[in-house]
């Protein structure tokens, strides 16, 4: 095995992969230069290949413990520690920090340790020793910490630290969450709520009304669309999937009149009934679509005069002292984040060339520069205008899902975690070792995309996870199970490996992950938090993932279009499995009407988003066999309604159509069903059409009725009806 390939083998770079036609393709040796060099190691000559390898490998051998060990709950600590050869006559002194314990220690003699391996890296010896018995047999749940350090007769010897985390082996389920072990709920995009008193698009006061109609429905949950971070700076980037951030919220979603702050804010509510606001205000609300722009400039002035008022409150007010905990337990992530926002602010506005944080002067690309650290002391009140506005999101949020909750919601809402975040964005200024600079994460081709697809996103390094003891992954779960009883987790699968691009053109690899540490760390936040987790498990799934994730506790999602027979009939409800959350669409694909009449097809046909005629006709008829389909199906479970006296494909869309499929997947054994709201509301339109950016109004549509119309809507209880079966109320 060349150098290269050692290297990128240590570095988890896969050698090879199975597109979803099986055809194998290999990992170019540029691809694996591009993406080493893209993880921080020089790979551009073979010299510097061959001192990335010794730098990589006398890294496990130099230091004695490993930054981390993650073990399942009870099991024995199979820790080892790595020292130079020669020191049998030395002692070994520990000290075990328990989470939340009082620390226990001892000493022990080196030669009393049994070898398990020996090296030799630049002439130097080293053994590797096992720890594992002098440890606890088992440790409970937690992150605990491990201090070591050699004593000699020449002096101090080598010394270390680890963190251990011993998580449980499942998450929690929803039938410890609910008595009936089963649920449904409603999904919808935040933004897409329209009410009597929005702005301009559903915010966390309309989220709060909606919550109670569907907890009155007899739903179980609500389920979300990311509420990330994105760049308050420029509202024209309105992407939930490529945020600035995922530990932190949107502040668009903030509503400006639920500020505690607004209350006897007179100047506030006189600037509010102006005509020229009101007529501003007006014109945002009637759009067809969210103009963000309109939005924000509505939002973001009554939110910094907000802001103001808050300021002047005394330090012993109790919004003041919610305030401080809230940075407290944000930590030094919230202010960094803060202080991101104030600077892309800063440049942006300067010159929109300067959008990304690489184009900033030098010197403030350094979240530690000197520099920053002036800006920030300079720019005081603005930096904490933006730390502020996510106490107050948080807060709102907090207070929907409490809302929904007292409506009857049985379990709360259900977030959605993206699978990285934009590589401009705060996430990667704050913490660069973390995020790759230099790849893009994507997707193979496949039979949706031929050309692959490039997200255009920033990975986590596996190094950097690694090397911080999982510290930003852990901080990214307990961020998203916030105000949350279930937590989506988008392209799961980037758990186990992720499809890097590199930047320099070469054809993409999967990096590997450290998949089952990753697991358990859920497990143990999912358990913390109370929260159930949904993986997103579409695609190309890897050998033995499901499984895993099921052992784990992590539910499967099925999607009614793709769930198919190997004849291509649908699979009747029985053959779902229970360890899954069912739905008919995704904010991806066309709700319900929109798939019987071809409404998703038209837009292709209309975007010139088919290769060739043959392509688009072939895709028409197909849509017409899998309505034939899935009325054969309906038939079968005696769910066809009368007004559909055949099985033929080419009847209209009627609501009753609807009503029937969403009856099919209540029959299912899945622990969650999920309505779309769109669904629901028989719309035919998509939130989301994959492939393209601009041609279609991506994340911008608004629901057809508004938010005080939902509940008496005839159409939309009879399609959630067949739900209420599913927990007897």
């Amino acid at each position: 095995m060349s150098d290269l390939d050692r290297l990128a083998d240590l570095l988890g770079l896969e050698p090879h992969y199975h597109d979803i036609w099986g055809n194998r393709r290999e990992t170019s040796a540029a691809t694996k230069r591009a993406l080493i060099a893209a993880m921080g190691l020089q790979a551009a000559t073979d010299g510097e290949v061959a001192d990335s390898l010794r730098t990589v490998e006398r890294r496990s051998w130099s230091r004695p413990l490993p930054p981390v060990l993650v073990s399942g709950e009870g099991q024995g600590i199979g820790l080892e520690v790595a020292l130079p050869a020669g020191l049998d006559e030395a002692a070994l002194v520990w000290e075990l920090t328990p989470e939340g314990g009082t620390a226990q220690g001892g000493r022990v003699a080196v030669r009393d340790l049994p070898v398990t391996d020996r090296t030799a890296l630049d002439d130097t010896a080293y053994e590797r020793r096992a720890l594992g018995a002098l440890l606890p047999v088992s440790l409970p749940i937690g992150y605990h910490r491990l201090d070591l350090h050699v004593e000699a007769a020449g002096g101090p010897g080598p010394s270390g630290s680890t963190t251990l985390i011993v998580a449980p082996e499942r998450c929690v389920t929803v039938e410890e969450m609910v008595p009936a072990g089963r649920s449904w709920g409603i999904g919808l995009q935040v933004y897409s709520l329209r009410s009597e008193h929005d702005w301009g698009m559903g915010d966390f006061a309309d989220l709060a009304g909606f919550a109670e109609v569907a907890g009155r429905l007899g739903a179980g949950l609500v389920g979300l669309n990311p509420l990330h971070a994105l760049f308050p700076a420029d509202p024209n980037h309105i992407g939930p999937y490529s945020p600035s951030s995922r530990q932190f919220l949107n502040i668009l979603y903030i509503d400006p009149a639920a500020v505690p702050e607004f209350a006897g804010a007179d100047d506030l509510q006189a600037r509010i009934a102006d005509p020229a606001f009101q007529t501003a205000l007006a014109s945002a609300r009637q759009a067809e679509l969210v103009d963000y722009p309109a939005v924000a400039a509505l939002k973001l002035p009554l939110l910094e005069a907000l802001h103001a008022r808050f300021r002047s409150l005394s330090d012993d007010h109790p919004r003041k002292v919610a305030y401080a905990a809230f940075r407290q337990d944000m930590g030094e992530a919230l202010d960094r984040h803060a202080l991101f926002d104030a600077l892309h602010e800063h440049f942006f506005r300067q010159d929109s060339a300067q959008w990304m944080w690489r184009s900033w002067p030098a010197a403030f690309q350094d979240p530690q520069s000197a520099e920053v650290a002036d800006f920030a002391a300079t720019h005081a009140g603005r930096v904490d205008f933006f730390a502020w506005a996510q106490f107050e999101a948080d807060r709102q949020l907090g207070e929907a899902a409490a809302r929904g909750r007292s409506a009857g919601l049985a379990m709360g809402f259900y977030r959605d975690l993206a699978v990285a975040v934009h590589p401009g964005g705060g996430s990667a200024w704050a913490d660069p070792a973390m995020l790759v600079q230099g790849a893009n994460v994507g997707a193979p081709p496949d039979q949706f995309n031929m050309n692959g697809q490039n997200w255009g996103l920033a990975p986590l390094s596996p190094l950097g996870l690694r090397e911080s003891a999982y510290r930003p992954f852990i901080e990214l779960l307990r961020a998203n199970m916030r105000h949350a009883a279930a937590l989506r987790i988008d392209h799961v699968m980037a758990l186990q490996h992720l499809f890097w691009i590199p930047e320099d053109g070469s054809p993409g690899a999967y990096v590997a992950y450290p998949f089952h540490d990753l697991l358990r760390i859920v497990a143990l936040e999912s358990r913390r938090n109370r929260c159930v987790v949904i993986g997103e498990d579409l695609g190309t799934v890897p050998d033995g993932f499901r499984p895993a994730l099921e052992q784990a506790g992590i539910l499967s999602y099925r999607v009614l279009y793709f769930e198919r027979t190997a004849d291509g009939g649908f699979k009747s409800p029985a053959e779902y499995p229970a360890g899954s959350m069912a739905t008919v669409s995704t904010h991806d694909l066309a709700p319900f009407k929109g798939f019987w009449t071809g409404r998703d097809l038209d837009w292709r046909k209309r975007l010139g988003l088919y290769p060739d005629d043959a392509s688009r006709d072939k895709d028409h008829w197909d849509r017409g066999v899998d309505r034939w389909r899935l009325l054969q199906a309906l038939s079968r479970e005696g769910l066809r309604p009368d007004s559909y006296p055949t099985e033929d494909g080419d009847q209209p869309f009627r609501v009753e159509l609807s009503a029937a499929v969403h009856a099919y997947l209540s029959r299912t054994p899945s622990r969650i069903v999920m309505v779309q709201i769109e669904d629901a509301l028989a719309d035919d339109e998509q939130p989301n059409l994959p492939g393209t950016v601009d041609q279609h109004p991506n994340w911008r549509r608004r629901l057809p009725r508004k938010l005080e119309e939902l509940e008496a809507d005839e159409e939309l209880r009879h399609i959630v009806a067949p739900m209420t079966g599913i927990v007897p109320r």
